[in-house]
């Protein structure tokens, strides 16, 4: 029997399960419980009940388990979207959406291909198909696949500057006189003023085009970054280690290329929020040695997202559906009431063998223990070292 590799490419996926988006690809539209199937061949496998998620490059069908693979079809490979048929018998069953995509001769969907079978999506959840199929066909025409970052029309540039130095040349040997030359003078002014204002406007599409190679060349290196740090031991060379930090910050600095909105999730905003917030606060914990303050993951999250800010109960409704997903991060919250994000593989411990240490000193025996040396010992803010100590003086650990 054919498996669902021989006839769709994998997808990958975050350490939560969210897709690894391609450089400058977009998310628009997510729809769950979406079956995937091709009615017309029998040797295609029947993928039932995932996620479908809709960006500007891919359609990609996510699995609700792990008995299927995650898998994706290039919307470069989609040569035509049917309409949704509309009949008495549609009115009582499942919304279908059918489109045509290309295939190799192994029946492979490939966007060179030289046959092609239709697919359909069955949308079995709370939906609404004629959003979703009007998004579907303005990313297939968008063909944002195609885009290429190129730094501007050089050349045409170079022409209208000649011709405009030329006519300023000529204009200089002509006479300035009477009203002519005051009207000559006022047109001169306004072609100068247009030249200014092309020039500059070059320079900011220019500038706007290399930001968005940035933006791509940064959510590369922060993949980059995450697969090395997960297969990759503690311990190294000071230098290489002051390298990262100095990339993990500037990364943090570029944001979030797609960040997850109401629009684009609908009724699955909070649960793709928290695996995308999963995703994102991996880096700041490593700097924060494995504990960090709920607020600062606020601050830097929103700062990431730009202008798609989110407010405190998305964030704290996002981290307490982490319980139910298979992701390396959880929410705690401390006696005192102060919430922290930690990682699971986070020890209280070892923090409490060290903190023991630490008080056991003679300095420490004869002048105490401020939240300022804990943090220095544990590599944390003083405000986490704060909430050790008194769990630590609650426990009995410092009598």
């Amino acid at each position: 029997m054919a498996t669902v590799d021989s006839f769709l490419p994998t997808a990958q996926l975050t350490a939560s399960g969210r897709p690894v988006l391609h450089p400058g690809e977009i998310e628009s539209s997510l729809v769950s419980s979406v079956d995937l199937l091709s009615e017309e061949n029998p040797n295609f496998p029947h993928l039932k009940s995932g996620l479908l998620t809709l960006t500007n490059q891919r359609l990609l069908w996510l699995p609700s388990s792990t008995s299927s693979s995650p898998v994706y079809i290039p919307l470069s490979a989609i040569s035509h979207i049917f309409s949704l048929k509309k009949s008495l018998k549609s009115v009582f069953s499942n919304p279908r959406i059918r489109f045509q995509v290309l295939a190799s001769s192994d029946g492979k969907v490939d966007p060179k291909g030289v046959k092609s079978i239709v697919i359909t999506l069955i949308l079995r959840g709370k939906s609404d198909p004629e959003a979703f199929l009007g998004k579907f066909w303005e990313a297939l025409k968008g063909r944002a696949w195609e885009e290429n970052v190129v730094g501007g029309d050089g050349n045409q540039a170079a022409q209208s500057s000649s011709s405009g130095s030329g006519e300023g040349s000529l204009a200089l040997k002509m006479p300035v006189v009477g009203v002519a030359g005051i009207l000559r003078k006022e047109q001169e002014m306004w072609e100068s003023t247009d030249k200014s204002l092309q020039d500059a406007f070059q320079d900011l599409n220019a500038l706007m085009g290399k930001a968005k190679e940035m933006v791509m060349l940064a959510e590369k290196m922060r993949l980059k970054l995450l697969s090395s740090s997960s297969n990759q031991g503690g311990g190294g060379p000071e230098e290489e280690l002051g390298t990262k930090e100095e990339m993990q910050d500037w990364l943090l600095s570029v944001g979030i290329a797609s960040p997850v909105t109401k629009e684009s999730a609908g009724a699955l905003y909070h649960q793709q929020l928290s695996r995308q917030l999963a995703d994102f606060v991996k880096i700041p914990l490593e700097r924060a040695g494995g504990t960090i303050n709920l607020i600062d993951v606020y601050c830097l999250f929103n700062r990431a997202r730009g202008t798609e800010l989110i407010s405190p109960d998305d964030l704290l409704q996002a981290c307490s559906l982490w319980e139910k997903f298979d992701v390396p991060v959880i929410l705690r919250k401390f006696d005192s009431g102060v919430m922290v994000i930690q990682n699971k593989t986070h020890s209280d411990d070892e923090v409490f063998s060290r903190i023991r240490s630490l008080v056991t000193k003679p300095d420490a025996l004869l002048n105490g223990v401020s939240a300022s040396d804990a943090a220095k010992a544990l590599g944390v803010a003083p405000a986490m070292a704060k909430e050790y100590l008194l769990t630590a003086e609650g426990k009995g650990f410092l009598k």
